[in-house]
Order: structure tokens, then C-alpha cells, then sequence
């Protein structure tokens, strides 16, 4: 309890504004899985309340994990100001737009059943493009950090945000497929709460494993350092390289597969 207060805390203190964000997002997922029990509607088969659930929680880690790296670069108080509200404004909006569409009834992302649903996809595919450029100037940021964290630590919030970035670039194939589901209409059989098909390709799986490479590859990082002091810096540094490509192998082999029209857990997912 004491390490997570303290925790909680240093966040705070390293950005007070994504870490309230973070805390409005956990906030509004507690009030949304109190509600979904007593909605009986369905948006694809699902409780019109899961999405936001989901993207809620996935959210809310990535501000905090942002709010904590901000440490690095905090001389940069310009840039790391426009960041964070900059973040909060674009989430802030996005989550606006997903919880209004359930509450509508109707899906969020490409739906363009009426103007006013495609002008909400528009609205938010400009956030996060807004959102993919500020993530950018973060990596630029910590090419030269202000604050040099250890060797394997630094590489692992680099090469974190690199995938991170080209998981939202990944994001353009969805809205160029019309669908986060390839060979079948979106819906239909799913993995629980997450959802990902399993009767075709799904291009949210490697985007989901893309954007959550910002706490994996930093943590890795982290961990060489502080338990692995015996390792010269250039092996701890090698070991988040290898960790990394592997990663990105991973997620690519898996988009791949997607984008072959294959469900993550059929056999020839994981067959060349």
C-alpha cells in the first residue's frame, strides 16, 4: 500500500496534469461498470458500455506512463507543457465521442451511418493524428533528455515510443480497410471483453500490443538496470534491442496475419 501511495505521489509530482487525467479515466470506468449491468442494448453483439470500459483502462496507462517519463525531459517545459494538455485535450475528446456513441447506441469508429457519425469519426481520427505528432515530438525529446536515466532505461522509453508511434501509424490501415476486422463484418464471435475475432483477421491486436510497448520496453529497460548492475550498460542495452525486435516482429508477424484475414488464435496464425 505504501509503494503505490508513494508511486501515486512521485506521479503527481512528475505531472499534475496527465496525472489527474489519468485518475478522470479511472474515474469514468468505475461509473461505466456500474452502469453496463443495467443496460440491455448490444453495439455488435456487445454491452454498448465494453468499448469505452476498454479504451478507458488503456487510457489511463498510457497518461500515467507518460506523466512518469515526463521527468526525463522536464526542462523542456514548453514542450512538455503542450504535450500534456495537449494529451488531456485529445483524450479528453476521444473518450467524449465513444461514450456519446454508446450512449447513442451506435458504434464510434468508422461509422458513417449518418453526417453526424461520420463528422464524430472525423473528429476523432484529427485527435489522434494530433495526438500521433505529439507522441513524435516526445521521442524527438528524448533523443537529448534533460535528466539521463540509465543506458537500458533510456533505449527502452526510445524504442517504447518508436513502436508506440508506429502503432498509430498502423492505425491508418484500419480506417484504409474501412474496419478493425478483415474478411468478415466487424462483430461476431470475440475474445472475452477485448473482443478480437476469432473467426477472421483483427488489426487490433497488433495494434493493442504496439501501443503498450511504452510500458514493456521501458519496464525492461528499468529492470536490467536495477537488478542487473553486474551486466556492463552495453549488455543491458543490447538485451532491450533484442527484446525490441522481437516485439516488433511479433506485432508484424500478427498484422500480417490479420491483414491475411486469419483470427490471432487459428494455427495459421502462427504459421509462415
Amino acid at each position: 500500500m505504501t509503494t503505490a501511495r508513494g508511486f501515486l505521489v512521485e506521479l503527481y509530482r512528475r505531472n499534475r496534469v496527465l496525472a489527474v487525467l489519468g485518475w478522470l479515466h479511472l474515474a469514468a470506468f468505475a461509473v461505466l461498470l456500474f452502469v453496463a449491468p443495467f443496460d440491455a442494448r448490444t453495439i455488435l453483439g456487445l454491452n454498448p458500455w465494453v468499448k469505452p470500459l476498454k479504451f478507458l483502462v488503456s487510457i489511463a496507462a498510457y497518461v500515467w506512463t507518460l506523466a512518469w517519463l515526463t521527468r526525463y525531459i522536464s526542462a523542456h517545459r514548453r514542450s512538455v507543457r503542450l504535450i500534456s494538455w495537449g494529451t488531456a485535450v485529445i483524450f479528453v475528446g476521444e473518450m467524449a465521442c465513444v461514450i456519446m456513441q454508446s450512449a447513442r447506441g451506435t458504434t464510434s469508429h468508422f461509422n458513417l451511418k449518418s453526417p453526424f457519425d461520420g463528422l464524430v469519426f472525423s473528429v476523432m481520427g484529427f485527435l489522434i493524428a494530433v495526438n500521433t505528432l505529439l507522441v513524435l515530438v516526445t521521442l524527438l525529446l528524448f533523443l537529448k533528455p534533460t535528466e539521463r536515466p540509465a543506458p537500458a532505461y533510456l533505449w527502452g522509453v526510445r524504442l517504447g515510443l518508436l513502436l508506440f508511434f508506429m502503432g498509430s501509424l498502423e492505425g491508418a490501415a484500419m480506417v484504409a480497410n474501412g474496419a478493425h476486422t478483415v474478411g468478415a463484418p466487424d462483430g461476431g464471435a470475440g475474445l472475452p471483453f477485448v473482443n478480437w475475432s476469432t473467426s477472421a483477421g483483427d488489426l487490433r491486436v497488433a495494434h493493442f500490443l504496439a501501443f503498450h510497448a511504452l510500458q514493456l520496453l521501458p519496464l525492461a529497460g528499468f529492470t536490467l538496470s536495477r537488478y542487473k548492475t553486474d551486466w556492463p550498460a552495453r549488455r543491458q542495452t543490447a538485451c532491450v534491442f533484442m527484446l525490441a525486435i522481437l516485439y516488433a516482429a511479433c506485432v508484424s508477424l500478427i498484422f500480417w496475419q490479420a491483414m491475411r484475414g486469419r483470427p490471432l488464435l487459428s494455427l495459421g496464425a502462427f504459421v509462415l
